[in-house]
This record gives C-alpha cells, structure tokens and sequence, in this order.
C-alpha cells in the first residue's frame, strides 16, 4: 500500500498542476505473514451481516489442491463471500502456504469488476498454488449448476445414445 501511495505521491508532485491522481481506496489487500498466511481482501462474514448484505460464502480447501499435496501443506483454505445467487466477489480471505501471492489474482478481479465465472475461466498453470482460486470459482459454480437444465441435458444424451 506504502508503494501504491507513493507512486501516486510522486505522479501528482510531477503533473499535479495539470491533474491530479487519487488513490483508490476500494479494494486493498493485506497479508499476515505468519504460517499458515493470511492474505484478506474486500469484506468477511461479519462485515457483509454488519451492512446487511444478502451473502453467501464459498470454500475451497487445500487438502483438495495438488500442489498443495505435492508440497505437503494441505492446511488452509479460500473463502469467498459473494452476494447471494451473483458471481460478483465481496471479499476473500486466504489462509495458506503463498496466502499473500494467491490474493492478487482476487485483488485484480475485484477491482475490475470481473467475478468467479471469469476466474473460473481463466486457465492456470498445472499444478501450481494458482489454481486454488480456480478451484474455489468451482466450487461456486458447481453450488450454481442449473438443475433443471441438466436434467435436460441427461434425458437428450440419453436419448441420443438410444
């Protein structure tokens, strides 16, 4: 944050008196580098009850990554919290090996308005500690499978398959 700051302090000494640049205060992300991480960025649960929010909230654990695995640090997860029935993330908390590198692709996300579906399809580098925040888009996209649609789609492949 000291870096973003800076930078903005160091534009607006230069060209301040043909523009001036304000930082943008929305989305800003913090890490605690202790072991496990943990790396936050926008609301938790308590916050979005606190403004009244209408949320939901998506896990992803580790135990379930194979790079995670692969490293022997299954311990940790990312929790997303969304608006209820929207991709449109909120806020995330990561609690990991690598915390505070995983929140920035949250971070981008939210600032540019992009939600799950995007990260979902977004492709990753296998295996790699990236893919937890694929993963964790997954998650709630699996929690938002159009019923009824696939039971459509299982009678037309059935029947297609005679």
């Amino acid at each position: 944050m000291a870096a973003h700051q800076g930078w903005y302090a160091a534009v607006n000494g230069l060209f301040g008196h043909l523009k001036k640049f304000k930082v943008d205060y929305r989305v800003i992300p913090w890490t605690t580098f202790i072991d496990p991480e943990v790396a936050r960025v926008g609301i938790n649960e308590y916050e979005a009850k606190q403004q009244g929010i209408d949320y939901e909230v998506t896990r992803f654990d580790f135990a379930e990554l194979d790079r995670a695995i692969t490293d022997s640090a299954t311990e940790g997860f990312i929790k997303v919290i969304t608006p209820k029935g929207k991709d449109k993330i909120l806020g995330v908390t990561v609690v990991s090996e690598h915390a505070g590198d995983l929140i920035a692709e949250f971070v981008l996300a939210m600032k540019h308005g992009l939600g799950l579906n995007k990260i979902l399809g977004t492709i990753h580098s296998y295996p790699t500690w990236a893919e937890g925040n694929k993963y964790a888009a997954g998650e709630w996209k699996r929690n938002h499978a159009p019923a009824t649609v696939l039971r459509w789609l299982e009678k037309y492949h059935t029947w297609r398959r005679g």
